[in-house]
């Protein structure tokens, strides 16, 4: 499987691109998955519902299923948080997946970048960072694509991966 991220600082812009490669690139008939990080606690469940109360109630895991979807909640407690590799090794084969953060991982990456943020540029100190896509001209090495240009941007990473 192929791997390439999306990366930046928060409000950069990084799901939307992530949503709108995924819809380019699936339309041109690859398969895609995602794996996003969170920076802070999250919850898909909800208070009252059996799956939560299964949780709350100790369980280390709780699969979900129906006949439309499943899903596989693993809680954990006090343990380190599970590493990029750990997690890509749990998806299903796919022709690309797409990781959004997980900035300081080792995988190519392409940042999103907003001019209003005022964040430094991601790319000018890490060589994952492949490229830049940005709503404003930059000083970059990398090549820059306009945020909004998701057939460059998807051209780009399709090449960068070989696919």
């Amino acid at each position: 499987m192929k791997i390439y991220g999306v990366t930046g600082f928060k409000n950069a812009g990084k799901t939307g691109l992530m949503e709108r490669l995924v819809t380019e690139i699936t339309r041109r008939g690859f398969t895609v998955s995602t794996l996003k990080h969170a920076h802070h606690s999250f919850d898909v469940d909800h208070p009252g519902k059996d799956s939560y109360r299964h949780r709350h109630a100790g369980a280390h895991q709780v699969l979900l299923s129906s006949a439309t979807r499943w899903a596989l909640m693993t809680e954990l407690r006090d343990n380190d948080e599970v590493p990029l590799a750990e997690l890509l090794a749990k998806l299903d084969p796919v022709d690309l997946i797409l990781v959004e953060g997980y900035k300081r991982d080792a995988h190519p990456k392409i940042e999103a970048y907003r001019a209003e943020n005022k964040h430094p540029i991601l790319a000018q100190e890490d060589p994952t960072v492949r490229a830049v896509a940005s709503d404003c001209a930059l000083d970059v090495t990398q090549p820059r694509f306009d945020l909004n240009d998701t057939s460059a941007i998807a051209d780009f990473i399709l090449s960068e991966v070989g696919l």
